[in-house]
């Protein structure tokens, strides 16, 4: 099956039109891309940057207060030569990707899935600079 890119470079609220593609960000000055309520659907997307982002954020958030991610991250550290992984905690709703110490460079890379009502997976591998920390948060 080939995915078809969907390019982003403005904030928008995806839905079932964008799942099952590639949705490239291209926002230097950052963006906010806001899922869907999480229903158990299996829709899914994966979320590519295309240009690091170099002011503000790129986020990408749940719909409401009851739905969650749930997976992790890895991100390659660039003074170490390592990799770090961060887990998502239990409210974690949020991915903030600031073109530095929690990722948003471009070629970093999410798939998110919608598995079950008020829960998404996520899996992602990212690059970081400086003192790498999470992007996860519980933010919505």
């Amino acid at each position: 099956m080939a995915f078809v890119p969907k390019s982003f470079t403005a904030s928008a609220t995806l839905n079932a039109s964008d799942a099952e593609t590639i949705c490239t960000v291209s926002a230097a000055a950052g963006l906010t891309l806001t899922l869907p309520a999480a229903t158990g659907s299996g829709y899914f997307w994966k979320v590519f940057i295309v240009t690091t982002v170099t002011s503000n954020t790129v986020v990408i958030q749940v719909a409401n207060a009851t739905d969650v991610m749930q997976g992790l991250v890895i991100t390659a550290q660039d003074a170490a030569d390592t990799l770090v992984g961060w887990e998502t905690a239990a409210g974690s709703d949020t991915i903030t990707l600031n073109g530095t110490t929690k990722g948003g460079i471009r070629g970093d890379y999410y798939e998110i899935t919608d598995v079950a009502a008020g829960l998404f997976s996520i899996r992602g591998v990212v690059s970081g600079t400086g003192t790498e920390v999470t992007p996860f948060s519980a933010a919505v």
